[in-house]
């Protein structure tokens, strides 16, 4: 039964602690002593070690918790290389991806995708534990079509957790069904990623429920909810006869921070049952750590949080236009341009690069991923993986070579181990000319093009009209050609376009314009010719936007500034920086509430990185008063897009 394998990662404790609206998230922590401590990894590392295997892919996950990941990958590499059972390879491959292990992922999307496989519902359990949901294609394509009603479940699960409304809503459904499997699943699911306003429904069910387990679930759920009767009961089953009972309640206690249950925890660390005995440990270890603590794998999910990483200096006025990057280890890479000296656009610059190991909230030191090589300045960088979604993949870095005003080509760069040295550059745009293309630009399609969109002039000081095309790649960034089609707009052109792929295949552009709106174009045989320009019905300065897939919902989020004056210089200041969503292929928009507001600041240049169950950004901060402009690392949870308040337009 699924439930053997459900004691669910950190990752999830954390999303309950955005859940639990109306609970103290100040409970705790209660620190372990180090003999305590001790014990726990003792604990840990001989079930791991043992001959029952469930048991020991919880203890996996309580060790990873714990910072003992070592203990972890000596263990369970070896293991997965040999197993042929689907759901222990499911199992496995979880634990070694918690680790920061990301070439692991693989099994489970290929059990996913295998319709034969009777592994299929641990997959998508693992993905929503670990919280990845990919490209979002293929859980979504499974949830809206398959017809296993577990399979269904686990694949609203995970993209429920990654911010899909109406995956949540479907879960809610479950709640009162027939089927008690049905509804265990669906309540565990919402005690972790639900609402406050869950209680009630699962009050409701709880009335006629005398199946204890059935039971217990249901009022675990509503602990981590941060109801009183909930944790009541929950202290109630750490004594239960019942094992399944004490079992899950170890496991709950710690993600409904149900501190006040800390002296039974150690108790149950002598429980005859090793899987009592590790989930009481993993609870411990939950307890011991606040939430959003740093060294989590993943940020406090409700958390919203920025750090000007590249914070400009007198030596070093602007910082700008990134692009930020997951390596196989689960860090993240940040790159951006230094200007030396001076903020124009062809001042001296290079490109540098810090690392994360804690989702953003602390930055290593800086180095240098490109140095400049042109007469002016290197700059705008794009870090994608080649091809994207495989971890395994090779890292490409695009950048501008500026050697003068009609002198200015996109190059890339490939690295074979994740940043640290890249190969020869390779010309994306020989022809002659200057050729714009912005930071963190370059889409790879499903069908494995490259696309490179770009803005050319002749000459950006004489003239300096634009217009817009693609350079296309069909090997991986070798070799490239340009689109058949140009696209133009009045006045100074269509400037910065950036291109997102739609659902059935056709390809988006949007490009800026001095006309007050963003104008757009269709192309339907992957980016060579274009329709004529139409545009989005949103007001917009003579600025650049960024627009994005939502993995989990295939919705369009657009990043942009929304303001329009036609009396000013490029149409207005780029305040506020807002965001929009679009379910219809960008026909129609819904706007969020604004990322920033501040009116002596400026924010623009965004990148966008979807990543677990994260929206990652990075944008540049201009200061008015100083002139200086810094670089600005963003994390929100994907859902405060999805769950925004929507202002008038």
């Amino acid at each position: 039964m699924i439930f053997r394998a459900s004691a669910t990662s950190i990752l999830v404790f954390v999303v309950i602690m955005n859940s639990a609206l109306g609970q103290d998230l100040n409970m705790g922590p209660v620190p372990l002593t180090a003999e305590l401590r001790e014990r726990c990894r003792t604990e840990l590392r001989r079930v791991l070690n043992g001959d029952q295997f469930w048991p020991a892919m919880h203890a996996a996950e309580a060790l990873t918790l714990l910072g003992d990941k070592k203990a972890v990958l000596t263990t369970l590499p070896p293991r997965l290389m040999t197993e042929n059972d689907h759901q222990k390879r499911c199992g496995l491959a979880r634990e070694i991806a918690r680790t920061g292990q990301r070439d692991s992922l693989k099994v489970l999307w290929e059990i996913l995708e295998d319709e034969h496989s009777k592994g299929r519902v641990h997959a998508a359990e693992s993905l929503y534990k670990i919280a990845e949901v990919g490209d979002g294609r293929l859980l979504r394509k499974i949830w809206k079509h398959n017809n296993d009603p577990r399979l269904q479940i686990m694949c609203a699960a995970a993209l429920g957790r990654a911010g899909n409304t109406n995956a949540i809503k479907q879960l809610r459904e479950h709640v009162a069904s027939s089927d008690s499997e049905r509804r265990k699943l669906a309540v565990w699911i919402l005690g972790l990623i639900g609402e406050t306003s869950d209680i009630e429904l699962i009050r409701n069910v709880l009335h006629d429920e005398i199946e204890p387990t059935t039971r217990a679930f249901l009022v675990h759920a509503m602990a981590c909810l941060g109801d009183e009767e909930g944790r009541t009961e929950l202290g109630r089953n750490l004594s239960s006869a019942d094992a399944a009972v004490r079992t899950y309640a170890a496991e709950f206690a710690g993600y409904s921070r149900c501190v006040e249950l800390h002296s039974r925890l150690v108790e149950l660390l002598d429980d005859p049952l090793p899987d009592v005995r590790v989930r009481a440990a993993q609870s411990l270890i939950a307890l011991s750590l606040p939430p959003g603590a740093l060294g989590l794998p993943i940020a406090h999910a409700s958390e919203d949080f920025q750090v000007d990483v590249y914070p400009a200096t007198e030596e070093n006025p602007r910082y700008s236009e990134g692009s930020i990057l997951a390596l196989r280890d689960g860090s993240l890479l940040y790159a951006t341009t230094e200007f030396a000296n001076d903020s124009e656009d062809h001042s001296t610059a290079s490109i540098v690069a810090r690392n994360s190991t804690d989702g953003g909230h602390s930055w290593g030191e800086q180095r240098r991923l490109q140095e400049n090589i042109a007469r002016q300045n290197v700059m705008s960088v794009t870090l994608r993986r080649m091809p994207s979604g495989d971890d395994d993949a090779a890292l490409g870095m695009f950048f501008l070579v500026k050697n003068g005003p009609s002198d200015l080509k996109v190059y890339v760069r490939i690295s074979q181990d994740e940043g640290e040295t890249f190969g020869e550059s390779i010309v994306v745009t020989p022809a002659p000319g200057y050729h714009v293309i912005n930071n963190d630009r370059v889409a790879m399609l499903s069908n494995g093009r490259l696309v490179c969109p770009v803005a050319w002039t002749g000459n950006v000081v004489a003239g300096g009209h634009f217009v817009a095309m693609c350079y296309l790649s069909n090997d991986g960034g070798h070799t490239w050609r340009p689109s058949a089609d140009r696209l133009d707009q009045p006045k100074r052109g269509a400037m910065e376009p950036e291109v997102v792929e739609l659902s059935d295949g056709r390809l988006l552009m949007i490009m800026r314009t001095q006309l007050g709106y963003i104008a757009t174009s269709i192309s339907e045989d992957g980016g060579d010719h274009w329709s004529a320009s139409s545009q989005l019905p949103l007001q917009a300065p003579e600025a650049p936007a960024t627009i994005r897939t939502i993995p989990s919902t295939g919705d369009l989020v657009l990043i942009w500034n929304n303001t329009y004056r036609a009396d000013a210089g490029h149409g207005g200041k780029r305040t506020p920086l807002s965001a929009a969503i679009s379910s219809d292929e960008g026909k129609t928009w819904r706007i969020t509430q604004p990322l920033e507001t501040a009116p002596d600041l400026e924010f623009a240049y965004t990148s966008m990185l979807f990543h677990k169950d994260r929206a990652l950004l990075s944008y540049y901060v201009h200061d008015e008063r100083t002139g200086r402009i810094s670089s600005r690392f963003r994390s929100l949870p994907v859902h405060w897009f999805t769950k925004s308040v929507h202002l008038p337009e």
